[in-house]
């Protein structure tokens, strides 16, 4: 099909699979009541992926999968997940240049797979970040009162609001950053810089003290052998592919890998969210690769680093005899209490970075969906002072507060990882479609050896949702279910390409025919 066939007026099929050719998404960035400002450069991009991939999961979730999972071989479950996260990463870069649009995941799949599968994903999308940005509120909240606790003041965590407790700590700091965002992503760009350089310079510094207290024996074994896990774990609780297997639950050995894999992937989610700002960076062909395969590479070095520093400071047993092992935990058993107060100015600095990108990750996917009809369109309009969707950032603002304010949302931390992964597969898939059907692009970085790396990626992907605990699947399916009633509900019947507002890429057109599905 040649560029001229993709810009032919037509009225696009009834059928959910249609398709927007690539000349339409990129002509929707030409809306002057929905552009949005090119204003980031590489390193924005590189301290973005940085800013949102070391958090409080740094001083946390290696120590997690070391004590419930693999024990010192937790080490081999992060190259695992940086390796899959690398070539789903790279798949990204190659749409994000080729593609320079918001939108993410649901905007290559739009292109690619068509309307409904790019429906659910972005469906999804919305999911991971909504739920991340509250996740992330409500452990800075956390951690602020731990902090206060450390440094010797009494400050509750809650306040009495209508009969209700609100946790105030999330709904502050979503409210500082909701607004900043509102107000330019270029101001919000240089402060979320501050506090990254801030946070790594922190993670370095806590690294290199807990090199002093490594004892080599505390990685012996560095597989533990696999055993059974703690009495009362519910099958629900255990891999996927265990509990389809007819396995019984357990932990450690070669399982436990894969399934610590599964678990710190989530340390590296949020590269996802770099590539849905290329619609507002500058030379995006270049700048965009650069950026997120930059800041993966200083992540899974610093991840990898940590996590050698907490199994040899202390056996994986004595992690796992805690309530909730953690980086500091490894400091506190060798003697060094010191270590929690720098720790917990570490973990609210870095929570504060990860939140400002989350929240605009979001904003972005539902500004995308709804310039596209999917959601109702009035969503999608931008400032023309700030050139950013500062109405629909202060409502996910208020939505994320809400939540994180009100509610335990941190036992659906799970649910994070699977929305990633599922964004991550079709993309990944998404590279060799776009390259058969349009070859003709210009691609600013191309993924080498496709379509066997980006086919790799896919499955690689597909293992490690399967290795995700069985309720965390019956959540997603829900919420999928969920997403469907919307689509067929309201999204196919607004849809500016169903309603022939776009080309598309089928050709020849069919005969007009009547809205609705």
């Amino acid at each position: 099909m040649t560029a001229a066939d993709a810009r032919r007026p037509t009225r696009a099929p009834r059928s959910i699979m249609r398709r927007r050719s690539v000349e339409d998404s990129l002509a929707v960035v030409d809306d002057p009541e929905r552009q949005l400002r090119r204003t980031l450069g590489a390193w924005d991009l590189a301290v973005m992926g940085v800013a949102v991939a070391v958090g409080a999961g740094i001083f946390s979730v290696g120590a997690t999968a070391a004590a419930d999972h693999a024990g010192p071989a937790v080490i081999v479950s992060f190259v695992v997940a940086a390796f899959v996260c690398a070539l789903a990463i790279m798949c990204y870069a190659e749409f994000a240049s080729t593609m320079p649009v918001a939108g993410s995941a649901y905007t290559y799949s739009y292109t690619t797979m068509g309307e409904f599968v790019a429906w659910i994903i972005g469906w999804d999308l919305i999911l991971e970040m909504l739920l991340a940005s509250a996740v992330i509120a409500k452990f800075w909240g956390v951690y602020l009162s731990d902090a206060f606790a450390l440094f010797g003041f009494d400050v509750p965590a809650t306040v009495a609001v209508g009969g209700a407790d609100v946790a105030w700590g999330p709904v502050l700091v979503v409210a500082v950053f909701t607004a900043l965002l509102a107000v330019g992503t270029r101001l919000s760009s240089r402060v979320n810089s501050v506090f990254t350089l801030l946070k790594v310079g922190i993670t370095v510094f806590v690294i290199v003290a807990g090199f002093f207290y490594v004892k080599a024996e505390n990685w012996t074994p560095f597989v533990p052998p696999s055993q059974p896990a703690p009495e009362g774990t519910s099958a629900l609780h255990q891999p996927l592919t265990g509990f389809l297997l007819g396995f019984d639950p357990s932990m450690y050995g070669v399982m436990g890998i894969l399934s610590g894999a599964a678990l710190v992937f989530f340390a590296f989610i949020g590269f996802d969210v770099v590539a849905t700002t290329a619609e507002e960076t500058k030379e995006p062909q270049r700048a965009v690769p650069r950026g997120i395969l930059g800041g993966l590479a200083l992540v899974t070095v610093l991840y990898i680093l940590v996590t050698v520093v907490v199994t040899g400071m202390v056996s994986y047993t004595e992690l796992a005899a805690s309530d909730s092992p953690s980086l500091t935990t490894a400091f506190v058993l060798v003697g060094a209490d010191w270590a929690g107060r720098v720790i917990s100015v570490g973990i609210l600095v870095g929570l504060t970075s990860v939140l400002m990108v989350l929240l605009l990750g979001l904003t972005r996917v539902v500004f995308a969906m709804s310039r596209d009809g999917l959601l109702p369109r009035g969503m999608s309009r931008t400032s023309p002072r700030f050139g950013t969707p500062l109405w629909l950032q202060v409502g996910t603002g208020v939505v994320v507060a809400l939540i994180a304010g009100l509610s335990e949302v941190e036992l659906l931390e799970e649910m994070i990882n699977i929305g990633t992964l599922s964004a991550f597969v079709l993309v990944s898939f998404g590279v060799p479609l776009l390259r058969r059907s349009r070859p003709d692009l210009a691609r600013g970085f191309r993924v080498p050896f496709s379509p066997v790396l980006p086919i790799v990626s896919g499955v690689a992907c597909i293992w490690l949702m399967l290795n995700l605990t069985t309720l965390t699947w019956l959540r997603f399916l829900a919420w999928v279910v969920v997403g469907s009633a919307v689509y067929f509900g309201y999204s196919y019947r607004h849809s500016l390409l169903g309603r022939g507002a776009m080309t598309t890429a089928s050709a020849p057109a069919p005969a007009p025919e009547p809205d609705g599905p």
